[in-house]
């Protein structure tokens, strides 16, 4: 086709929304704002912190960490010119036609109350490099243990 298609969003946490914190709505189209398109190449990864800003006026941080991987393609066909009905290619050579490598864009997205960009920069890049290595560690338990932090008690043990 053209290349274009529609963003799709795979998986997300909270998996439902929070009363007070909701999902913004149209995510898929603000992570490409040029589109999604394939592309003949890997281009390297890019990150940008927008703020959206809600009905209340309430600010809202969102990190986007854009990786392209490669799309798979499907087969090609060949078209035997042996003479026994079946259709010839009207152009080219016999052999398979093999298609270009195409990548898609893949983001992943933090969204957030606070204004931490480098915070949200590591967060997303550590979720990068534990999804291209395919390291066997749950997403869930990562994502958990980046919002999860232990406030020491004034005065208090370290």
């Amino acid at each position: 086709g053209s290349g274009d298609g529609q963003g799709q969003i795979l998986q997300r946490f909270p998996e439902k929304d929070w009363e007070d914190n909701p999902f913004p709505q149209g995510i898929e189209l603000f992570c490409q704002p040029s589109g999604w398109q394939l592309f003949p190449e890997r281009n390297p990864p890019t990150f940008f912190v927008a703020v959206l800003t809600d009905i209340n006026s309430e600010r809202h941080y969102c990190a986007c960490f854009t990786f392209w991987e490669p799309v798979e393609t499907p087969q090609p066909q060949s078209h035997p010119r042996n003479g026994e009905g079946e259709e010839e290619e009207e152009e080219g050579p016999s052999s398979p036609v093999q298609p270009a490598q195409l990548f898609a864009p893949k983001s992943l997205v933090l969204v957030s109350r606070l204004d931490h960009p480098e915070v949200f920069r590591n967060s997303l890049g550590l979720i990068y490099t534990i999804y291209v290595d395919g390291l066997s560690v749950s997403l869930e338990n990562v994502i958990g243990n980046l919002l999860t932090c232990t406030i020491p008690i004034t005065g208090g043990a370290q």
